[in-house]
């Protein structure tokens, strides 16, 4: 059974039709990537799955459950998280509160929890600290760049903590948008192998929107394409690289820019 399922899944914006009755699927344990041009609806799709965007019609399946119009807070519980093609760290907090935040929607603490601190709330937080600084360690942040303020911290580091906090949720689906827009070659390369270790160590399932074809031919199981808000392809990457209509649509203009 898919992980994740959209049905003839719909966005309109006034007149403008962003997302054109897609089909989706995604199997538990797979990488699967998104790819198409720049306004082929992409990330209005992504926006949808985790609750920012309700569809205009069609249905989302997660988990067996019916999550279509869902808020965000709700897919969080359930098991879905993603990280923004623009960072949205919390600046000017440090690198371990960060983390905790993403760390939110898994702790029991009510508001009179927080007031009145029962000796269960310490154990809860402590708790949530261990797991946060066992993050930094996966994501090779280190536990020494803890106390550190986000801004502080280089790009590519940057990124790597907007995962972690993604991370904290303890999804079952990341979702992952242009993970490595604005990185260099070596980082590049090394996030790409770190979504590796993310399927298999921690045993998620990924989905993610992704412009540099070396990174989505060489990390996907699954390729869909999208333009025009419609998906026009799907199939193993092998597959997606010779069909005739992704090569007009996408792949023939990368390398004509390229």
């Amino acid at each position: 059974m898919a992980l994740l399922e959209a049905q003839k899944l719909t966005m309109r914006f006034g007149g403008l039709v962003a997302v054109n009755q897609v089909d989706f699927a995604i199997e538990p344990g797979m990488i699967a990537s998104l790819i198409g041009p720049n306004g082929a609806g992409k990330t209005t799709f992504f926006n949808m799955i985790t609750g920012i965007y309700t569809p205009t019609s069609g249905h989302l399946v997660f988990d067996g459950r019916e999550i279509t119009g869902s808020p965000p807070h709700r897919l969080t519980t359930l098991g879905i998280a993603r990280t923004f093609q623009n960072i949205r760290l919390f600046s000017n907090m440090s690198v371990l509160e960060n983390v905790l935040v993403g760390r939110h929607s898994r702790l029991k603490t009510g508001l009179l929890g927080t007031v009145f601190r029962p000796p269960s709330v310490a154990s809860e937080e402590k708790n949530a600290e261990r797991k946060a600084l066992h993050l930094l360690d996966f994501v090779g942040l280190g536990s020494n760049k803890a106390q550190e303020r986000a801004k502080n911290l280089a790009y590519g580091e940057q990124r790597l903590l907007e995962i972690a906090r993604a991370l904290a949720s303890e999804p079952k689906l990341l979702l992952l948008d242009e993970p490595t827009a604005g990185m260099n070659p070596n980082e590049t390369a090394g996030l790409t192998r770190f979504i590796h270790r993310i399927r298999d160590e921690l045993q998620l399932t990924v989905l993610l929107i992704e412009h540099d074809m070396k990174v989505v031919m060489g990390i996907s199981d699954r390729v869909s394409v999208m333009e025009y808000g419609s998906k026009i392809a799907e199939g193993s990457p092998t597959a997606v690289r010779a069909d005739p209509r992704v090569i007009e649509a996408y792949l023939g203009k990368e390398e004509e820019t390229a």
